[in-house]
């Protein structure tokens, strides 16, 4: 058999696939190894060997590749001398760039993530002022990025900030509502009035729900009818809101009106009210407890209770409620009085009550029915 007729193949193409297989070869050790560490320095006592080498795994390896990259088109362009690949260097410096800023946005998403879980700065950290801190921060990382990146394409970066620097007067102009929007969100991060999970409402707005996100631009409110509500950021800074998740106590308040023939009955039945409540375990006794014969009514006399709950779960107040409700009402029976309800009473002079006795009876012989 003739071998001569066989082409062979240029040595740059060898050293190509040497350098290509090279590449794969680190890259697929270096992601077993790290992929190992990492697990290892889960069972470390300091969490940051862990922060750092997952946010800096998936970026290593893709400079591995980059590297490996470079040297290829290093060996062709000496080879072959083809003049596009010349321009590789600037792209690879853009890449290299762009890994870093990858890197630093790694590792600010992993040291919020630890923070949110509790495993830096203890289970007392406000979410809402952590996702704040690293969206902010992540912005940071990629407008380093981005400038560093200009500044390798040739561009000036102090032109770029005078140019910022003139026209953020007109951008303001044009984008007042978002400027004002993004006010907002800060003053909700700084102030925390309340923050993701907490239940909010407005005297001013038609706006109650839970909180379920925090924007620069706008807050998501879940309603209790399960529709999300998207209110601008802007608008909090000009209405009031209640926190009503972060209550103290919640609050019974209930005027119960006595029949006027149970009068003689109210002082000791007021008193017996009211040594009940001081002695209920569910009512907080270090806050004002009220029961008082508080006016005259139309068809009652009506006394005022006034007292709060140790709870401040919405369910377990209505439960807690139903029994003080019930306990009193059967107080009120036990003494012999009872709940009034509207009444009307007719007075008729004496000289008329025969007459229309007389009336009604005629009326009943008339309609035996």
């Amino acid at each position: 058999m003739d071998f001569s007729s066989v082409p062979e193949f240029p040595s740059w193409l060898v050293q190509v696939v040497l350098v290509v297989l090279i590449t794969a070869i680190l890259a697929s050790v270096s992601r077993r190894m790290l992929k190992k560490l990492a697990g290892k320095a889960r069972s470390v006592h300091s969490v940051w060997p862990g922060i750092l080498l997952e946010a800096g795994r998936k970026p290593l390896v893709a400079l591995i590749w980059l590297v490996g990259a470079g040297w290829t088109v290093d060996v062709i362009w000496q080879s072959t001398g083809i003049a596009m690949l010349a321009k590789f260097d600037g792209i690879r410096d853009m890449l290299v760039i762009g890994l870093f800023g990858w890197v630093l946005v790694r590792l600010v998403r992993e040291v919020e993530k630890q923070y949110l879980a509790g495993v830096l700065g203890g289970h007392d950290n406000d979410p809402t002022s952590v996702i704040a801190v690293g969206r902010l921060l992540r912005v940071t990382a990629v407008i380093i990025s981005g400038l560093m990146l200009m500044q390798t394409l040739g561009y000036s970066i102090s032109g770029i900030l005078a140019f910022g620097g003139v026209g953020g007067i007109a951008i303001g102009f044009a984008a007042r509502d978002m400027l004002a929007n993004l006010f907002g969100g800060m003053m909700i991060y700084l102030d925390k009035p309340f923050g993701v999970g907490d239940w909010v409402r407005s005297p001013d707005k038609n706006i109650e729900g839970t909180v379920q996100y925090i924007g620069w631009r706008q807050t998501r409110i879940l309603t209790f009818d399960k529709r999300p509500l998207y209110v601008p950021n802007a608008t909090f800074m000009n209405i009031s809101v209640e926190n009503p998740s972060r209550m103290e106590n919640r609050r019974i308040k209930e005027t119960i009106g006595l029949r006027y023939q149970d009068a003689r009955l109210l002082a000791p039945l007021l008193a017996e009210i009211r040594s009940y409540l001081k002695e209920h375990s569910e009512i907080d006794q270090s806050k004002i407890i009220m029961v008082n014969f508080n006016q005259f009514g139309a068809s009652s006399l009506d006394c005022f209770i006034y007292c709060f709950t140790r709870t401040t779960d919405w369910a377990e107040f209505h439960m807690i409620k139903e029994r003080v409700l019930l306990d009193i009402m059967a107080i009120i029976h036990h003494q012999g009085g009872d709940i009034a309800f509207p009444t009307r009473t007719l007075d008729l002079p004496e000289s008329l009550s025969p007459e229309l006795i007389a009336r009604t009876e005629q009326a009943k012989d008339a309609n035996p029915a």
